[in-house]
């Protein structure tokens, strides 16, 4: 076992392949190739591919939490969305590799991922919770924000956008028309 190769080091050279040479590029043998360490000796700190991709997968998840988390901070109502949802894009845009392996994972019911997931949904909820939904409105906003933002991000990777009419300004229009969907603040 190479010196100082643990779990965090294995996982981050999957992230950085996947950044780099697409997400389908991340299996053992490539992760061994980038570390330069023989293809088993990863499985001292992973189980097997469906484990790397499954660690992956969180450690995504962490980071775009992250990047929301820090996008809302000081913000609520409108602002807040508007905060987070550019984030959102903005980090498919800036880790399009590392976003994919948010939803290619192995077992998305996997608990450890469901766990990091649901911090995401916890964030949305927090920052929607402004405009006083009843709950099963509130998942309703929850599930069509996250679908939006998605969505818009899944046909700009895919380059599914390609009129002349600025990218920015449908995000801005996209999040607008769903704010306004939403009752006003009360208080």
């Amino acid at each position: 076992m190479r010196q100082g190769l643990d779990q965090t080091t294995v996982v981050k050279t999957a992230a950085l392949l996947a950044e780099r040479d697409g997400y389908e590029s991340v299996t053992l043998a490539s992760v061994a190739k980038e570390l330069g360490i023989k293809t088993p000796s990863l499985y001292n700190h992973v189980n097997g591919l469906k484990g790397l991709r499954k660690d992956l997968a969180c450690y995504a998840i962490e980071q775009l939490a992250h990047q929301l988390t820090l996008s809302a901070v000081g913000r609520s109502g409108d602002e807040a969305i508007l905060s987070v949802g550019f984030s959102y894009i903005q980090f498919v845009r800036d880790h399009p590799g590392l976003y994919e392996a948010t939803f290619r994972a192995p077992d998305l019911s996997d608990p450890d991922i469901m766990k990091k997931g649901d911090y995401i949904v916890q964030l949305l909820v927090a920052i929607l919770n402004y405009y006083h939904l009843a709950d099963e409105d509130l998942i309703h906003a929850v599930r069509a924000l996250r679908s939006l933002v998605h969505g818009f991000a899944m046909i700009e990777m895919n380059r599914g956008f390609n009129l002349s009419v600025d990218n920015e300004e449908t995000i801005q229009f996209m999040l607008r028309t769903f704010i306004n969907g939403l009752p006003a603040q009360t208080h």
